[in-house]
Formats: C-alpha cells, structure tokens, sequence
C-alpha cells in the first residue's frame, strides 16, 4: 500500500511539474527552419511568441521522414505543450502521439487531426494564388505565364489552380503552363530541378513564374534573374531575395498561425484566408517598382470582392478539379 501511495505522490508530482514548466515545442520539416520559405515562417512565428513571452521552447528540424513521429513523441515525454508538427507530412505522427497523450495540447500547420486536443490550422492558399495569378497575367509581356510546384499533392495544385483562375481574370486569353517537382519529400528542396523546370517555361514563352516548391524556389528565382524574367515567391514574404526580379510573393502566415496557437492552443480546425489576414501578396521597396498603381488597384479590387463573397474562387481541394 506504501508503494502505491508512493507511486500516486511521484505521479502526482510529475504531472504538477509538467503543468507548471510546459512550454510549447515546434517541430520543423524537411528543408530546414531555416528555408526561407514555410519552415522558416513558422520560425519567425515561434521566436515571435518567445520574445513577447520572455519563455522558452523545445525545437527539432526533422532530416528523414522517420524522425517525425519520433521527435513529437520526445516532445511530449518531455511534457511539452503545445506540439506543433509543422506541414502536412507530419498529420499522422500528429495523430498517433495526440492519442497516446490526451492531456497534452498538439497542432498541425497545413492538415486536419480530428482528435480533442489538437488544433489544425489550415489556409485558403486559392484565394492568395488567385491575387498573385492576377499580378503576373498584368505584368506578363507575352501572354504567357508559369507555375512551378515542389512535391504534386492536392495541397499544390490548390497553389496552382488558384493562380491559374486569377491569371485568366486578369486576362481571359492567358497561356498558363505547371509543372511539379517531383512526387516525394525531396521534392521540397531542389534548386537545380526548379531551375531547370522554370528555364523550360521560359523557353515556351513564359515570362513570368511562380513557384509553390519551398526551398526549391530559390533555383526558380536564380533562373528568373539571370534570365532577366520575373518570379513570384510563396509562403514568406520572399522579395529580397532577387530584388528587382521578384514580382511579389504569396503570403501564407505560418508565422501567424504558429504565434496564435503557442499564444492561446484551441481545439478544432482554424482557416486562415483573406478575410483572417491568413493569405495576401507582398508588397516592399524590392518590388514597388515592378507592379503599377493601376495593377495593385485591379488586385485590390480582386481582394475585397473575394473577402465579401462576389467573386468565387474553386478550391481545388474541395471540389477535386480547377473549373
């Protein structure tokens, strides 16, 4: 009876040490926290809790697709909470630990768990796509411009599908061409592919490419410039890294969703579109002189028609094609 009066005390004192020293844990995906594109938005997320807060937090930077379910599950026999699995890949990880460990609070950033105590966070990238489709259909010379996708899942034709539809916007009689990467994790984090896919656009008479590819776009963006062509970035506000070549950037505020579920865990699926401030385009002193008053009015316009439901955009994820 001793020993289990014991055990109860330690338990006791270990579950009341956990709640008083959780602290939230992140764990970035393949391509490095540091990708200048999704895993580093969900960084600048997290640090901005950390500066506010004055308090810490575990991290991991998955390498291989096995380290996964292995670092959330570190993170949580660590006692941290909230764990918030960054990208889609890790969704069933995600899952698996959440139950193991149903006192806990997990988050997903780019997928749907339905367990009591995660929290999803999900984008309506189509409709930030579609305003960046509309800047590079006004911008385009020829007529002609193109998408570059990192790994083909639903999640990226969503990317394409919304540029696509805001590009014929713009102008109904646009040539769009799309390719993607490649059909695994690698597909995130090839420069030379992306390149070689954008050059391939260009040789058709593009002139203008976006690319939804993570650490992949950076070969996109280097083969835009030295062809003296213009690219559009993703995620991140991705403008300084060719100025003067880089026509804007799809914002997807990973960095505010990390921030919000770090600030305050809530159960449940949380979409983030144009009306939450989740998706926009970038504008900076890079790209100011690139896109026209008249342009940016046409967007805007765009903008604030789709925020109020006059202007529809296809969700290809939802509806399983692009019409």
């Amino acid at each position: 009876m001793k020993i289990s009066l014991r055990s109860t005390i330690v338990a006791a004192a270990a579950l009341a040490a956990t709640a008083a020293f959780a602290q939230p844990a992140i764990v970035f995906d393949m391509g490095g926290k540091f990708d200048k594109s999704f895993n580093e938005a969900a960084y600048n997320g997290i640090e901005r809790w950390k500066k506010e807060t004055g308090k810490p937090y575990l991290e991991f930077e998955v390498s291989n697709p096995t380290q996964r379910e292995q670092a959330i599950r570190r993170m949580a026999e660590r006692g941290a909470s909230p764990i918030i699995g960054i990208g889609f890949a890790q969704g069933d990880s995600i899952q698996k630990v959440a139950k193991e460990f149903p006192k806990l609070k997990f988050a997903i950033i780019d997928f749907v768990v339905k367990e009591p105590n995660v929290q999803s966070v999900v984008f309506n990238e189509h409709e930030g796509s579609f305003l960046v489709g509309m800047m590079a259909a006004q911008a385009s010379k020829t007529g002609k411009v193109g998408f570059v996708g990192g790994m083909d899942i639903p999640l990226i034709r969503k990317f394409q599908c919304g540029y696509e539809q805001g590009a014929k916007f713009a102008n109904p009689k646009v040539e769009t061409f799309a390719n993607m990467t490649g059909t695994t994790g690698a597909a995130w984090n090839d420069p030379g592919r992306g390149g070689e896919l954008t050059k391939a656009q260009f040789a058709k008479g593009a002139d203008v490419v976006f690319a939804a590819a993570g650490g992949t776009g950076i070969g996109v963006y280097q083969a835009a410039k030295d062809a003296g062509k213009l690219a559009i970035g993703v995620d991140s506000n991705q403008n300084h890294l060719q100025p003067g070549t880089m026509l804007t950037s799809m914002l997807k505020r990973v960095d505010v969703a990390v921030y919000n579920v770090a600030k305050n865990h809530t159960p449940g699926i949380s979409a983030l579109g144009l009306k939450e401030g989740g998706v926009d385009y970038a504008m900076d002193t890079n790209n100011d002189k690139l896109v026209s008053a008249d342009m940016r009015k046409k967007v805007d316009a765009a903008k604030a028609d789709i925020i109020s439901g006059k202007v529809k955009v296809v969700d290809y994820m939802a509806a399983n094609k692009c019409e």
